[in-house]
């Protein structure tokens, strides 16, 4: 008898049975018309009007849009333009990158069977999986997807793969009432299988549907700024009811409140969402020709703060192959067991892994087979004899218990057969009987020859995956938390991990283990625990978020189905290359070649970003906070500083086009334990510095401009002085402003040692050339009636322009001189390596 009738005699269920009738055309309409058909629609991610809503209608944008449609209204376009353009440029890159991911997301399939074959009226036919209702008797054989969960009847049985959705490595062997998952495969055998969860009810629809859901996750980082966004909004929201106070009492025209409160809503710093996008693409580029795609912008950024890495095993630790690691001859040479292991493997016509692995090892050429028993799950042994043989004879490879109970002690074997075990190897005897015949009985059923002479042991383990141990040392030896997670057996993921370095020690729970209630009792667990096995896909989210709860930044790796959950509840997910597609879909990054090695490639690239932006925050942070402080003071001293004009061509000079630059070209390296000590100290002096030094800048100015206008004409009203001496102050103040900016850069990014705060050097000179054009730029815009004109710029002698410039310089080396005196750190008692002098 040939494999395939083997096989479906193994399998054929019984023919008496009254339920494979299956139900009637008309029981299936009614019940499809209750509600219980297998069609129901997977929910799809958020709406792109929702999309629209969130990015580009937020409160700011908002605020934004009203006061330039006011400018406008007003006869003011051109400010309207400038103080609105940054903003939505903002707001559409948040779109365009949602909705790239939302198709993505809406792309994701866990069943993609064409059609399906069910018994209706006693007859099979072919329908689609959407036409199935729940009661449908459904025929499944080798190589067919399960289209929904139900339950085997007949009788025989079927070798089911659920690695993807459980992550069980093993082919699992289903008898009648053994229930089947909607998504997984059949390996072998023929059977039908009744469906009792359709739909919605189905656990493919609901991991399709829990990798669909929307979900955005920040970094640290990006909490950070938008902490500081709306922080910042608090301050333009007071200094706002302090403009409309002033303008009621002043009876100042609506123009200028409008004018003025562009500016405040301006102190906002929105380009930070415009720098570290940049800052992530950039990042994102680097990396992409490495192996590694981005698909969430701060993934990068995102992998360098984790502190706990969950792994799957099958997979994802591993390659899904095996790998012969052991093999010992037991009465032959060991070429010989070598030759008749590779024939073995070479002839076998429904080769699995194992028997893959083994003909990878030992290749020979195929020879013709007499008689072949395949492998079952439920046998644990196949068998074949060749067509050549000189005399009769039959092999049986499978497990030593199952092909030689009775003598596993013949030789010594038994203590290599532990050993191995406990390695977490799987151990296979290869034995030689003298009666092919007798490979089947009378029925077709086959059975286990006797009188089998042992000839060689195997031990395949699974192969783990290149760089994997190597990339999980280096991770383990930055203080990352490792831990598997895996539907696999406990002992088998222990001696997994034991391998790629995570034995000691190791704290090993099932699924079974995990408390059912009680927050606080899972989050020990989950922080106490190295390994899990045997978890399903909602115990997998589980542990994850009970890992997040308790503080921790989690990165998930995995390639199935049944990590899907996982990923998406994770601070970072990695999928591999050669994992589902839903997987791939709902991961932040994707290793594309299935490598580990350059993991610590892209945590340096997310060190870069995390430097990058710390300078950018310096900048945005010193304007901010200077702006800030003068306007209040020039509110209780003088008249309103700057204009919406000078406000934008301050911020594109000062922090809008630098930050961009500064945010690509950040080096990476060890990111500092105080970031904000380091923001303190270099914020706070710049600002207060320059806000006093600014201040005086534009009473200067303002103060010899009324007194020249008196002294040419000493009848001029208030009014008058006031027109032409204000533009003649805000001017003035702007040139300064942008002088001390591009200084300012310089600092960030100091190229030589006495330029610094402190901070270590960088070797790149490329900030200081930007501050160079950049300074060029603005003397060429200075230089040009029309460019002045357009941003509201009075032209200043060159006098006064030398005079602004000696001022900056005389800011930078004031600054520098309180940096280096830690006059802030002194006053507030925290200054490095200063102690408090002994009583």
């Amino acid at each position: 008898m040939d494999d395939g009738s083997a096989a479906v005699a193994s399998t054929q269920p019984d023919p008496n049975s009254p339920s494979l009738e299956g139900l009637s055309e008309a029981e299936a309409a009614a019940r499809r018309a209750r509600g219980e058909g297998n069609d129901a629609a997977v929910p799809t991610s958020r709406s792109y009007a929702e999309i629209v809503r969130e990015n580009v209608f937020s409160f700011i944008t908002n605020c934004l849009f009203v006061l330039g449609l006011a400018l406008v209204a007003l006869g003011r376009p051109s400010d309207a333009l400038v103080s609105v353009g940054v903003v939505l440029a903002n707001a559409l890159v948040g779109v365009v990158q949602e909705i790239r991911a939302k198709r993505t997301l809406d792309r994701i399939a866990l069943l993609t069977l064409p059609t399906a074959v069910i018994v209706r009226d006693g007859r099979e036919r072919e329908v689609d999986p959407g036409e199935i209702v729940r009661g449908d008797v459904i025929a499944i054989g080798p190589g067919d997807q399960i289209a929904a969960d139900g339950k085997l009847i007949g009788v025989g049985s079927v070798d089911v793969d659920e690695s993807l959705l459980t992550g069980e490595s093993h082919l699992l062997t289903k008898r009648a009432g053994d229930s089947v998952l909607s998504g997984s495969l059949c390996a072998a055998g023929r059977g039908f299988y009744v469906a009792d969860s359709v739909g919605s009810r189905g656990l493919a629809y609901q991991l399709a549907a829990g990798a669909r859901a929307f979900r955005r996750e920040y970094t640290p980082l990006q909490r950070e700024i938008n902490l500081l966004i709306r922080i910042v909004l608090l301050v333009a929201g007071f200094l706002e009811i302090l403009l409309i106070v002033d303008t009621a009492i002043a009876h100042r025209p609506f123009v200028d409140l409008v004018a003025r409160s562009v500016v405040v809503i301006g102190l906002v710093p929105n380009g930070l969402v415009l720098a570290i996008a940049v800052a992530y693409g950039a990042g994102a580029l680097r990396i992409v020709g490495r192996g590694i795609l981005v698909q969430e912008a701060n993934a990068v950024e995102s992998l360098s703060q984790v502190d706990v890495l969950c792994l799957d095993k099958t997979g994802t630790l591993t390659t899904g192959r095996h790998r012969v690691e052991e093999m010992r001859p037991i009465g032959v040479s060991s070429p010989e067991i070598q030759d008749l292991l590779g024939d073995f493997a070479a002839a076998v016509t429904t080769p699995n892994r194992t028997i893959a692995s083994i003909a990878h090892a030992y290749p020979r050429a195929t020879r013709l087979i007499r008689t072949e028993v395949p492998f079952l799950s439920e046998r644990r042994w196949s068998a074949l004899s060749f067509a050549d043989s000189i005399r009769p004879e039959v092999y049986v490879l499978g497990a030593p218990e199952i092909v030689d109970r009775h003598r596993l002690s013949d030789g010594g074997i038994g203590p290599d057969i532990a050993g191995w075990s406990e390695r977490g190897l799987r151990v296979l005897l290869l034995a030689r009987g003298n009666d092919p015949d007798v490979m089947y009985d009378e029925r077709g059923t086959a059975r286990l020859p006797v009188d089998l002479t042992p000839l060689g042991l195997i031990g395949l383990g699974d192969e783990i995956r290149s760089g994997a141990r190597e990339r999980l040392e280096q991770f383990a030896a930055t203080g990352i938390g490792l831990k598997v997670i895996s539907g696999d057996d406990p002992s088998t993921v222990s001696a997994l991990a034991r391998r790629v370095g995570l034995g000691s020690p190791a704290t090993v729970a099932s699924g079974a283990d995990l408390p059912k209630t009680g927050e606080s009792a899972l989050e020990r667990m989950s922080e106490e625990t190295t390994i899990f096995g045997r978890v399903t896909p909602g115990q997998k989210w589980d542990v994850v978020e009970a890992l997040r709860r308790r503080g921790h930044h989690v990165a998930m790796i995995g390639d199935g189905i049944n990590d899907v959950l996982a990923l998406k509840a994770a601070n970072l997910g990695i999928a591999l290359g050669s994992g589902s597609p839903a997987t791939r879909a709902v991961a932040d990054l994707v290793l594309i070649a299935d490598s580990f090695e350059n993991l610590p490639r892209a945590f340096r690239e997310g060190q870069r970003i995390q430097n990058g932006m710390q300078n950018v925050l310096k900048l945005f942070l010193t304007r901010v906070l200077a702006v800030a402080l003068l306007l209040i003071a020039t509110g209780i001293v003088g008249e309103f500083p700057l204009g919406p004009k000078h406000n934008a061509l301050l911020a594109l000079f000062t922090v809008g086009i630098p930050s961009i630059a500064l945010a690509v070209w950040a080096r990476p390296g060890r990111v500092g334990q105080h970031r904000l000590l380091s923001l303190l100290h270099f914020v706070f002096p710049a600002a207060l510095v320059l806000t006093l030094v600014a201040l005086g800048v534009h009473l200067g100015f303002y103060l010899g401009a009324e007194r020249e206008i008196l002294a040419a004409r000493p009848e001029s009203a208030l009014a008058y002085v006031d027109a032409v001496a204000i533009p003649i102050a805000q001017s003035a103040l702007t040139s300064f402003a942008i002088f001390c900016g591009l200084l300012l850069l310089l600092f960030v990014a100091p190229p030589v040692e006495p330029l610094g705060d402190g901070s270590p050097v960088t070797p790149d000179r490329r900030p200081a050339i930007l501050a160079l054009i950049l300074g060029a730029v603005y003397l060429l815009v200075l230089a040009s009636p029309t460019l002045r004109q357009f941003f509201d710029l009075t032209p200043l002698s060159i006098a006064a322009y030398l005079l602004l410039g000696a001022l900056a310089i005389l800011w930078g080396l004031v600054l520098r001189w309180t940096w280096r005196s830690w006059i802030l750190e002194r006053f507030l008692g925290i200054a490095p390596g200063i102690r408090p002098a002994p009583k």
